[in-house]
């Protein structure tokens, strides 16, 4: 070679970082076999001839462990290791095996699509070859939503509270793990590993299923409608993917001024027990009204860094208003979910989640087989009581109601609250009151002894949750609805003034 030649091939070997030809690089690869040997297998149709090198990359495996044998066998036997050597015929398939070569050759192999992947798989672990399998267990996950391919990196689930899912489970149930080969077969009497079938999910929506992935990578997508956001939180339930449904569950997070506090607005079949908490507040002067001892906060699981006010809304035409005692009354599933919401809250103020006697829970079938109602709770009565105050916008028969009387002066309290529950370490939602008060001023009052009706229908409401000291309850505390915003009608005529035709 010239040294012109010379120089340019040097020159290569730097400008593409070529490492030097070096024995000890090829020596690195374990003596399983002799390298410089070339062994001799029959996949189906087509003869592969591999170096012991390339054998031995990745073993011991069933390759490794059948050219041993004979090796063994023919020096036993003073043979010659050439003549004794075998062809070792296995009746796999010869274009998977191409791959598998080039792997054992040294070259990097990825599963191009899902069948690709179960046939590497399945042979990877047939012919127990170790770096194989644990790299394809690092891969990609393969799999067909809606017949529809996707390629999933596997850390795209490990935010908060979206793993395990249905993929980390089911995918890892799927091929079970390292150790087990195939689960429930024994190795030994394999003739050939059992067909599997890339995993798929046909019956749920890939358009939806895409979104959800652009959600987990972390770009925003956008909510057409509710009939969009309910389809995707339908395939979140379902693919339990937890913290990403948090973030698209309906709610408002924003500053109240007038209150100086963080409020969130959520429905109530969207609370979770692990996000409530009880806020500490002022307590109101003597004569003035009832002692605050507290207020419902929330903290959306896996998604907020801090509590804020809960303002519950609760629609569907299930609360009723009895306006002479000021008690709502509650129907079917939203009865349930606001009786499991106060055994929640008594269980944060450390009380007992149900006023029904140990021995008459345990004749019965325990605390499961009662009823669900707020009366069974240490909160409330079956009624459960609620206020309304001047801040309260009332939206009756399609209008703006507004009916106000002046009420004497009070002295504002200026919030100085403190959390509790989730460890916050208070014995009694009574105790570590404090706070000072603004100047007085007058206050108006919502009048409703003038109403004709004695009850009130309520479409839709939007409730604070006060924790106050009761008068005559069956406990010394009691939780109270304060209402925010109601949308209600009075008479059945006033709800059929607002019923709308059918279209189409």
């Amino acid at each position: 070679m010239s040294a012109k030649n010379s120089n340019e091939t040097s020159k290569g070997r730097d400008v593409f970082h070529i490492p030097p030809s070096d024995p000890e690089l090829i020596s690195k690869i374990p003596r399983i076999l002799p390298h410089e040997r070339v062994f001799p297998i029959q996949i189906g149709s087509e003869l592969f001839k591999l170096s012991g090198a390339s054998l031995s990359s990745d073993a011991p495996s069933y390759f490794s462990q059948y050219f041993q044998c004979q090796i063994k066998k023919a020096e036993e036997d003073g043979e010659e290791i050439c003549t004794a050597i075998r062809t070792l015929y296995i009746d796999r398939d010869p274009v998977t095996f191409r791959d598998i070569s080039l792997h054992l050759q040294g070259y990097h192999v990825s599963p191009r699509d899902g069948t690709h992947f179960v046939r590497l798989f399945a042979d990877a672990q047939f012919y127990t070859l170790p770096k194989l399998m644990s790299q394809l267990y690092e891969e990609s996950i393969f799999i067909s939503i809606g017949h529809r391919e996707f390629q999933i990196p596997r850390d795209i689930f490990t935010g908060p509270g979206n793993s395990p899912n249905f993929f980390s489970l089911g995918f890892g149930v799927f091929f079970s793990s390292n150790e087990e080969i195939f689960p429930g077969l024994d190795r030994k009497d394999l003739i050939r590993p059992p067909s599997i079938m890339p995993p798929s999910v046909p019956n749920r929506s890939a358009d939806i299923f895409y979104e959800l992935l652009h959600l987990l990578r972390g770009y925003p997508v956008h909510i057409r409608d509710e009939q969009h956001r309910a389809a995707l939180l339908r395939d979140c339930r379902y693919f339990n993917f937890k913290g990403l449904e948090q973030k698209l569950i309906p709610h408002h997070i924003h500053y109240n001024l007038a209150r100086r506090r963080w409020e969130i607005s959520l429905r109530l079949e969207d609370i979770l027990k692990s996000g409530i908490s009880i806020a500490t507040d002022v307590m109101t002067p003597t004569g003035s009204g009832e002692p605050i001892s507290g207020w419902v906060n929330y903290m959306r699981p896996y998604e907020d860094d801090k509590h804020h006010e809960l303002i519950l809304e609760i629609g569907g035409e299930n609360t009723k208003l009895h306006l002479n005692i000021m008690r709502a009354e509650f129907f079917g599933q939203v009865k349930i979910r606001v009786a499991r919401l106060f055994e929640v809250i008594a269980t944060k103020l450390n009380l007992p989640p149900t006023t029904q006697p140990l021995g008459l829970l345990m004749a019965s079938g325990g605390a499961s087989s009662q009823p669900a109602t707020p009366g069974n709770t240490p909160l409330s009565e079956d009624l459960v009581r609620v206020v309304f105050d001047h801040e309260t916008h009332i939206l009756l028969d399609g209008k703006t109601y507004n009916n106000y009387t002046e009420t004497e002066e009070v002295a504002v309290p200026v919030s100085t609250t403190s959390s509790m529950g989730h460890g916050g370490g208070q014995d009694s939602p009574l105790s570590s009151i404090g706070g000072f008060f603004g100047p007085a001023r007058k206050r108006r009052r919502i009048d409703l002894t003038g109403h004709t009706s004695d009850e009130w229908m309520v479409r839709t409401g939007q409730w604070r949750l006060r924790i106050q000291g009761s008068r005559n309850g069956k406990s010394a505390i009691e939780c109270v609805l304060v209402a925010v915003k109601i949308d209600a009608y009075s008479s059945e005529q006033a709800r059929n003034t607002q019923r709308a035709f059918l279209k189409g």
